[in-house]
This record gives structure tokens, sequence and C-alpha cells, in this order.
């Protein structure tokens, strides 16, 4: 079975079990799901919808305005249980700055400008383009997509920008989005880093991690 063989399998058993996918991350507006992105890294995604819960609802702290003008140690506080949050607080501020003094508070539609913002890499300008505008100019590459590409035997490369360009060349255009937030979701639900299930998975037919496991017996 060719690498694209194996996507289109995984795409239509992903979509059979998921439905249409969706962020797992709580917004309302564009700069709510850029600031929850930023916090995303190195931290669960239920971790970062309870204190975004708190900080963009209850303490009412969700726009560039606010951000931009508050002292850093008060965001830190803020986002302090998603770890890494001087560095995090630090982004969302300079972040914030950069809307309100080249787009109006705006979150700019291009790639380019998105990566120009404090905290923005590839991984989030994708997210942000896709969830907001369905916009695709690449496939997300989180450490689920990381993982669980590899174990599949899509990519053999660890480099997340190297597995985006691996991913695109196999991947249909149109499923760019949808494919992130199903190898996501399944990393979540089956393929579990430290205690997979691969006996109930329901893409281990194409799995070469799998499929190697199930020689050895």
């Amino acid at each position: 079975m060719t690498k694209k063989e194996k996507v289109k399998y995984v795409l239509e058993k992903m979509e059979e079990k998921f439905g249409k996918p969706k962020c797992a991350l709580n917004f309302e507006t564009p700069f709510e799901l850029l600031v929850a992105v930023i916090l995303s890294a190195q931290c669960t995604d239920k971790r970062v919808n309870i204190v975004t819960e708190k900080m963009f609802r209850e303490d009412k702290v969700n726009t560039p305005e606010q951000f931009a003008t508050m002292e850093l140690n008060e965001i830190e506080e803020l986002i302090k249980s998603t770890g890494f949050y001087k560095n995090k607080a630090k982004n969302i501020q300079k972040a914030a700055r950069q809307l309100l003094e080249k787009y109006n508070g705006e979150l700019p539609k291009e790639m380019d400008k998105l990566l120009e913002l404090g905290g923005v890499g590839r991984k989030t300008a994708n997210v942000v383009r896709g969830e907001i505008w369905g916009l695709a100019d690449g496939i997300t590459v989180d450490t689920h997509v990381k993982r669980i590409t590899n174990l599949l035997g899509l990519t053999e490369e660890t480099d997340p920008v190297k597995i985006e360009k691996d991913l695109m060349k196999i991947v249909p255009k149109k499923s760019w989005i949808d494919f992130s937030h199903y190898i996501i979701l399944q990393g979540r639900d089956k393929c579990i880093a430290r205690r997979p299930q691969c006996s109930e998975c329901e893409i281990k037919e194409v799995c070469k991690y799998y499929q190697k496991n199930q020689k050895k017996k």
C-alpha cells in the first residue's frame, strides 16, 4: 500500500469515527484562539480550556488592548498552570502589541504576517488560518501528529517542518485541516503515547508500528 493509499484509508476511517472534526480549544474570537494556541505548547488542550475559561469569561481578559497594557506578571499569574508561563506571557503581550500597532487589533489572514507575531510559528499559524478562515497553507504538526505519522510510516522525519513537507505531498490539500484534527483525536483516544491501545485502533491495518509488532509475535 502506498503512502497516499494509507492516507486515504486513515481519512475514511477517521471520518467514520469522528465525523466532521473541530478544534479542541474553546474560543469565541480569532484573538482568543491565537492566545489559546500559544498556551497549548507543552500543555494539554483540557488544561488550556480550563485556564482560558476563567481568563476569558470570568476575568473578562480577552482582547489585544488588555494584554498589551497589563503588567507582565499579571499575565503570568493568569496562565501559570499551562507551564512555560513566563515565555508565553511575553509572547502573548508582544503579539497583542503588534496587532494593535500594525493591524488595528485584528488578526491578519496572511501566513507571513501571522509568522511575524510573537509566539507564532507554522503550527500556530496553520491552526488559526484553518479554524478562522478555512485556509490551509500547510498541515499542523503537533506532538500527536509528529508521533503518529511516524508510527504509521508516513514519514521518517523528526523535525516538524520536514514532517509537514512530507505530509503535504501525500495528503490531499482539501483534507489538510481535517487530517491534523483526526490524528490528534486518535492520539487522545487510542494511540496514546504511554499506553497505546493498538489492538482496538481503527487504523492498525495500515500502521507500520502495529504490523511490525505483530510479526514479532
